[in-house]
Parts: structure tokens; C-alpha cells; sequence
């Protein structure tokens, strides 16, 4: 059997701030190892941020809306250390080093949103254990998304999707009873006539190199009703008049200027030759 590296090429999964040009890129491969990237969208330049030895949630983490600070969640399986194995993070982006570290112990809830550009919303679920508290940022305990979707990734992946500007059409379609596998459908349209459909999938035995949640994604052109069809999309958005999008481990762009014409691919950033590095957070 082909080894990981050899089978999968890198998962990426990108959170595009609110209100600033920038984003946070989660970049794992091997599994058990992930990264963060910013990426300044202005010009496509890439800044590393640290690794992990472990699991980061990226469907629970949320980027602040000026592009400052993290939320995250994240699993190493260390049950006997001081987290009990995994911990809710917030960060200053793109670094991993905590400012407000949030212990956890176990994996469900976790993560969280920003409800602005230092206030945060908790997943709390069971709760956590405050380790290291920083006025930088703070608990908004006022806050909770309006609709709830259970206690793992989409409790915070579905609300963050609808709070960025994405429809939600269907929700929770039955497609195979035996394999638990249930799909939502959610849309962004651009004023030019494009829309984006994001097919969220929720599935025990997902496919090889996915995860139990995983994304696919068609692009529509309203004026012709023409549809290009990208399950090898996982991750997709609209930038202004740009498509991006991520596939086979390398960050896309593509114009939408064309009434009727998807412009050609512009690979902005291949993360598959990254492995693993020790960095340390320029502060403390």
C-alpha cells in the first residue's frame, strides 16, 4: 500500500478575514502534522506561520475580522499533559503560540468565532480550563450563533460560513443511511452572474484522504446556466473578481471578469513540498 505522502498530496483549508485582504491557510500532510500560513491576498505573498505535531480543527477556527488573531482548535493526544491533549488556542495570526490558551481534554466542541477584532465567541461545550488569559483578546459570553449544529466541526463551521456571506439551501440531506453520510448545500453569488455551490458532506466512511467532513464545490454561470463541476475542489470563495480555490495542495486563482468565460488557472502557492520545521512565535 502506497504510503500517505506517496497517495495524498497536501489538504488545505483557508479562512479569508472580514474585513482586511488577508487569510489564514491550514496546510496538513502528513496527517499528523499541520501548518499555518497568512496570506496576503493584495499580492499573493505567503508568510509561514508555525507547525504543529498534532490535529487542528480548521472547520472549528475563525480568523478576526482585521486579520490579527486566531482561534483555533487542536488535538495532540497527550492525555496526561497539562491541556489533557487538546486545547482551544487564540493566536496571533498566523502563529500558533497561544495568548489566551484554553485547556480541554477531550474532542468534542472546541474552537470557536470572533465576534470582532479582539472579542471571540467559545465553543464551550463541556467547558475548558483558562492556562493563560491576555487582555489582547476577549470572552464575548453575550454571543452564540442562531442556529446549532451539534458538538464537533460544523457547530462553528456552519454559523462561520452563513456569517460570511454564504446561503444555506439544504441542510443535512439523507445520501446513504448504512455510511452515515448526509450532505449540506450552500451558495454565494458575485454581482457579474457567478455562483458558488459548496456541497458540505458529514460522513463516517468518507473517502480515501478525507476527512469525516469534507467539501465539494460547482461554479455557476447564470447567464448561460453553464456549471463547472470540481469535486477536487475542497476549498473554494470569491475574492473580488477572482475564483480561488484549493486543489491537490496548491492554492488557485482564476478571473471572473469574462461575461461567459471562467479565466485560466494561476497557481498562486503549491504548499506540497513544505514538511515540518520548528519555529518559535516572535513573542512570548
Amino acid at each position: 500500500m502506497a504510503t500517505e505522502t506517496e497517495k495524498f498530496p497536501a489538504r488545505l483549508h483557508v479562512i479569508i478575514a472580514r474585513n482586511a485582504s488577508t487569510a489564514i491557510v491550514f496546510r496538513r500532510g502528513p496527517s499528523k502534522h499541520v501548518c499555518t500560513m497568512l496570506w496576503n491576498m493584495n499580492n499573493d505573498e505567503f508568510s509561514l506561520g508555525q507547525w504543529l505535531k498534532g490535529r487542528i480543527y480548521e472547520r472549528r477556527s475563525d480568523i478576526s475580522p482585521d486579520g490579527k488573531y486566531l482561534i483555533y482548535f487542536a488535538l495532540n493526544g497527550k492525555w496526561d499533559s497539562p491541556t489533557g491533549g487538546s486545547w482551544t488556542g487564540i493566536s496571533r495570526a498566523p502563529w500558533l503560540r497561544a495568548v489566551t490558551l484554553l485547556a480541554k481534554g477531550d474532542g468534542w466542541h472546541g474552537g470557536g468565532l470572533f465576534t470582532g477584532n479582539q472579542s471571540y465567541w467559545l465553543n464551550a461545550g463541556y467547558g475548558h480550563t483558562v492556562m493563560r488569559q491576555s487582555r489582547e483578546v476577549n470572552r464575548n459570553e453575550r454571543f452564540s450563533p442562531e442556529q446549532s449544529f451539534g458538538g464537533e466541526c460544523l457547530s462553528v463551521y456552519y454559523p462561520r460560513l452563513m456569517r460570511d456571506g454564504w446561503l444555506l439551501k439544504e441542510l443535512f440531506t439523507q445520501v446513504a443511511k448504512a455510511e452515515r453520510h448526509r450532505i449540506s448545500v450552500f451558495e454565494k453569488s458575485t454581482p457579474r452572474g457567478w455562483v458558488l455551490k459548496k456541497i458540505a458532506h458529514s460522513q463516517i466512511n468518507s473517502p480515501d484522504g478525507k476527512g469525516c467532513y469534507w467539501d465539494e464545490h460547482v461554479l455557476i454561470n447564470t447567464r448561460d446556466e453553464s456549471e463547472t463541476i470540481a469535486p477536487q475542489w475542497e476549498w473554494a470563495d470569491f475574492d473580488g473578481q477572482y475564483l480561488v480555490y484549493a486543489e491537490k495542495g496548491c492554492l488557485y486563482r482564476r478571473s471572473l471578469l469574462h461575461p461567459k468565460k471562467l479565466g485560466e488557472p494561476k497557481c498562486v502557492f503549491d504548499f506540497n513540498p513544505m514538511t515540518f520545521k520548528a519555529i518559535k512565535a516572535p513573542y512570548d
